[in-house]
């Protein structure tokens, strides 16, 4: 409660606190010293109390003015960031754009490069695959002419490494323990043995032939 509010309500007090004139509901008898004394304080107090809602609404008027310039503030923040935001995303756009570009490109190229390195290897390939054709035709030719060359000097090995095969096949079906073995079976492998030598001798032998 405000001084002022304090010194009417005390005021009303007093008023409720007279009594009233002879004959008379309306009219009361005051002492008019406290009256007075009641208005005069009433009087010095009204000034202390003016300069304080002044400063009050002062102050509110301050506080709304700050309010007012930290909103405008934020707006304006916000107008900025905003401007900013649309800027930014059209510089992402354009930079996606160009990144989109680059990438198409470089497919493109490697495609091209990849195209061409593929044909190249196809070609490579199929002249390869002519060379080897023709090797191995030259090499079957050769051994064709090695074989008829020489099969008759391996009819008479091959006679004696059938004849020796058989003795042995028989000397297997006829199988002895080891300390009973026949002379003859020794014999034989012997045969075989000088027989397998003279294979490998032949194999030995140096054969020129002409390529061309």
């Amino acid at each position: 409660m405000s001084k002022i509010e304090q010194i009417i309500t005390e005021i009303e007090e007093y008023i409720d606190g007279c009594k009233y004139q002879p004959l008379s509901s309306t009219k009361i008898t005051v002492n008019k010293d406290e009256i007075e004394e009641l208005l005069a304080e009433l009087r010095l107090k009204i000034p202390d109390e003016i300069k304080k809602y002044q400063k009050i609404i002062v102050n509110k008027n301050a506080i709304l003015n700050d309010a007012n310039e930290k909103a405008d503030e934020i707006i304006r923040q916000a107008n900025s960031m905003t401007a900013e935001l649309v800027s930014e995303h059209e510089i992402m756009q354009k930079a996606y754009i160009q990144a989109n570009e680059i990438v198409q490109n470089a497919t493109n190229q490697a495609q091209e490069i990849l195209d061409d390195a593929t044909h190249e290897a196809n070609s490579v390939k199929v002249a390869a695959m002519q060379y080897t054709d023709d090797m191995l035709a030259n090499l079957q030719n050769l051994m064709t002419h090695m074989l008829n060359g020489v099969g008759g000097r391996y009819e008479e090995l091959m006679r004696s490494l059938n004849e020796n095969l058989s003795i042995v096949t028989s000397n297997r079906e006829e199988l002895y323990p080891e300390d009973e073995v026949e002379e003859d079976d020794y014999d034989n492998l012997a045969i075989l043995d000088e027989d397998i030598e003279d294979l490998e001798e032949y194999e030995d032998e140096d054969i020129s032939i002409n390529l061309d």
